[in-house]
Parts: structure tokens; C-alpha cells; sequence
């Protein structure tokens, strides 16, 4: 198709190309065209300005675990609506139409699997659930994951990507912050390994819950971390913000996180940190 359409008064006019569906992404950092299947073997990382898009949860599994090591757990459970919430759309039918629309069934996918020998118990996020929404379930699972880790005795993982707590669920989304904040203080008594990568966004209730008790906590470049976002914390305080205001790398210069990690190189950083507290001999040969 060309580029330029001859208009009725003879002149050459420019005539939009439209590209198939499926095949391109817009990155939000630099605004460049990126071809999706080329993002994908990097990562969902831009190669020309290494801004981090958001990943799936499965993909984030793939990138992290051992092909062939991962069990997933808790699978088939799913949020109701118990309260009959209604909004602009009823809860009850946002959970059916989200579980077809990207073949999850909740914001949060936790198993068991190898991360270069060494087994973990692991748990990533997945903000295109619900904005990575933390209701009941979540809370849950990610209770449960910390209980199989310190009945195991082995390493916890968890990825946050998420929008805070699920307002649809009330109470019982607030609830849960507690809920997995209590275990981890049990985990941590029992002298439980705890890493905890943030993600963009990392923000509300999750931050302010599980994804900042790590014992070691790890971010990627430019993630969003906070408890209200900045223009919510501009309109409130009536003042401007320090420039780059809980970005990563803000977060990390004020102590709140230990490292920044490259999404392309988080495998082998999560490698060396097991090396370091648990110790090559036990690796699992396969």
C-alpha cells in the first residue's frame, strides 16, 4: 500500500498505513514501534531505550523457573462476589468476562518449581487481571504459598505487579493485608528466605503488605512504588513532587529496596542470592 493517495485537486495526500493486529506494540517509555514477537525474546524489554513493559504471569514463570519445574498450586480457585458489588459493571460478571479475556483464573499464579536447581516456592502477579487486584484470594494463595514454603524449608519468591487491594470485596480485600503480613513474620521466625521483586506498578495494599517484608527486596528499572500514587499525593500535599518521585531508583536512593535488577538479568541475581544463603551442594540434579 503506498504511503500517498492522489486526492480529486491533484494533489499527493498522506494516507494512513494500518498494520495488522497483533504484530506491534507502542512502548510507553520512548513511544518507538516495537514488533511483538522481538519484544517477547527480550523480555518484554524495549530494546531501544530498556524501558520494562508489563509481563504476564506465565511468561515471568517461564522467564524465572527451570523448563519443566513448575507445578502450579491452587489452580482452580476463584473469586465470588459476595458482596453483590455493583458498579459500572457487576462483579460477578467483570470475574467471568476478565478469566475468558486472559485465561487466568485470579491476579495471582503461585507453584512450586527450580530456579537453577534450587527449589522455591513462587508466586507472580499478573497485573491484566483486575489491575493485579488483591482480594480474597490472592491473599490466600499467597498465604498458602507461605505456608508450603516453611513445611518445605524452602525459599520464597513472590513478583508483585498490582493496583493495591480489590475494592469489589471490601473488607475482605483490606483484610488480607494482615493475613499475609502475619505469616511472613512467622516465616521470617522460622528462619524462612524471603525475596520480594517489585514490578510496575507495585502500589496500595500489595505494597504496603507482603511486597516490602522481603527479606531481600529486589526492583526493576523505572517500576512505579508506592502506597497513592503521585498525582493523588501532589493534589493532597499541594506541593511538587521531588523529579523521578517513587520510581525505583527514587525508592531505592531513600533505602526502601536493596537493588535494581534488569528483568533480563533477574534469573541470574535470584542464582547468586541462593547461592549465598543456601548453598550450592543443594541444588537438585535433574
Amino acid at each position: 500500500m503506498s504511503w500517498f493517495k492522489r486526492s480529486n485537486d491533484g494533489l499527493l495526500t498522506k494516507e494512513r498505513r494500518d498494520f495488522p493486529k497483533g504484530l506491534w506494540v507502542k512502548c510507553e517509555g520512548c513511544g518507538g514501534i516495537l514488533y511483538i514477537k522481538e519484544l517477547k525474546r527480550n523480555f518484554n524489554v524495549c530494546i531501544k531505550c530498556n524501558y520494562h513493559l508489563k509481563m504476564g504471569c506465565d511468561d515471568y514463570v517461564n522467564m524465572l523457573v527451570d523448563d519443566g519445574s513448575f507445578i502450579q498450586t491452587d489452580a482452580n480457585m476463584r473469586s465470588i462476589d459476595f458482596l453483590n458489588f455493583k458498579g459500572k459493571e457487576k462483579y460477578s460478571e467483570k470475574l467471568v468476562n476478565t478469566i475468558k479475556k486472559v485465561n487466568l483464573n485470579e491476579a495471582i499464579k503461585t507453584g512450586i518449581g527450580l530456579i537453577s536447581g534450587y527449589k522455591v516456592v513462587i508466586g507472580v502477579m499478573d497485573f491484566s487481571f483486575i489491575g493485579g487486584s488483591m482480594g480474597s484470594v490472592v491473599g490466600e494463595k499467597v498465604k498458602r504459598s507461605i505456608e508450603r514454603a516453611m513445611s518445605e524449608h524452602i525459599p520464597l519468591i513472590i513478583v508483585s505487579a498490582s493496583g493495591g487491594a480489590r475494592m469489589m470485596e471490601g473488607l475482605a480485600s483490606l483484610m488480607q493485608m494482615a493475613k499475609t503480613s502475619i505469616k511472613l513474620a512467622e516465616f521470617s521466625r522460622d528462619g524462612g528466605l524471603y525475596i520480594s521483586i517489585l514490578t510496575n506498578p507495585t502500589t496500595a495494599g500489595v505494597m504496603a503488605s507482603y511486597a516490602m517484608l522481603g527479606d531481600i527486596i529486589i526492583a526493576e528499572p523505572e517500576a512505579l512504588i508506592g502506597f497513592a500514587g503521585p498525582r493523588v499525593i501532589k493534589q493532597t500535599i499541594g506541593e511538587k513532587l521531588p523529579e523521578g518521585f517513587q520510581s525505583s531508583e527514587f525508592v531505592l536512593e531513600h533505602g526502601f529496596v536493596d537493588m535494581i535488577v534488569n528483568r533480563k538479568e533477574m534469573k541470574e541475581k535470584l542464582t547468586e542470592i541462593l547461592d549465598f544463603f543456601i548453598g550450592g551442594h543443594n541444588r537438585v540434579k535433574r
